[in-house]
């Protein structure tokens, strides 16, 4: 179930989704920090394997919604493991008010990770703003909704008659790596400069790997 793409991160896949009646793959990362202590990125749905293969790992103790709409497996997650902190943008916190929040996330890594990971705010966007997180030991960009890409494969057997809205949007695979959603770059007055300020910082660096079927 969990695959090893680092010797510190793993990816797991999760059930498909309906969003507004699409359907949508989801996907959790998993990162052992320097202290051992695990740092999973948008929770999938805990099964009873996941969990098993999940505790073989270490202590989960930070949960981490990157923008709003990942949120629907945090208070699960937080039940099986109370201990463990919970994590979002503004965004999500206004979005889930039945839940405990750490601070809001900005541009600033908290210092429960900043030695193992880095992040950036995507904002400006009337929609949506993202988080974007940079494992720095496997130098792997972690995305959710700022890039989106749909195989082929994946859009026939789920999106059918209506896999042309995905084409339309920038989000097939031939299309997508490498750049925004058009409904997301769209929706930001001067996307190209809320871009460049996002990254702009002493800490970027180049990186090798994109989460997700766009691979770098």
């Amino acid at each position: 179930m969990l695959e090893q793409v680092h010797g510190s991160l793993w990816v797991v896949e999760g059930e498909i989704v309906s969003f507004f009646g699409i359907a949508y793959s989801t996907r959790s990362v998993i990162a052992r920090l320097e202290n051992g202590d695990l740092w999973v990125w948008s929770p999938v749905k805990l099964t009873a394997e996941l969990r098993t293969e999940v505790d073989r790992l270490g202590s989960v103790r930070h949960l981490v919604s990157p923008n709003k709409l990942h949120h629907l497996y945090l208070q699960e997650w937080k039940a099986a493991y109370p201990d463990a902190s919970l994590w979002g943008p503004q965004s999500t916190i206004k979005k889930r008010p039945d839940l405990a929040f750490r601070e809001a996330l900005t541009d600033s890594p908290p210092p429960e990770w900043i030695p193992d990971i880095d992040q950036a705010w995507f904002r400006g966007s009337f929609a949506m703003d993202e988080i974007v997180f940079l494992h720095r030991p496997s130098a792997t960009v972690i995305v959710a909704d700022l890039i989106q890409t749909f195989s082929d494969h994946f859009l026939r057997e789920h999106w059918g008659f209506w896999r042309f809205l995905a084409r339309l949007d920038g989000l097939t695979q031939d299309q997508a790596c490498g750049r925004s959603a058009i409904t997301f770059s769209g929706s930001i007055g001067d996307f190209g400069a809320s871009w460049r300020a996002s990254m702009a910082s002493p800490r970027t660096k180049p990186v090798r790997r994109a989460n997700g079927d766009c691979r770098l």
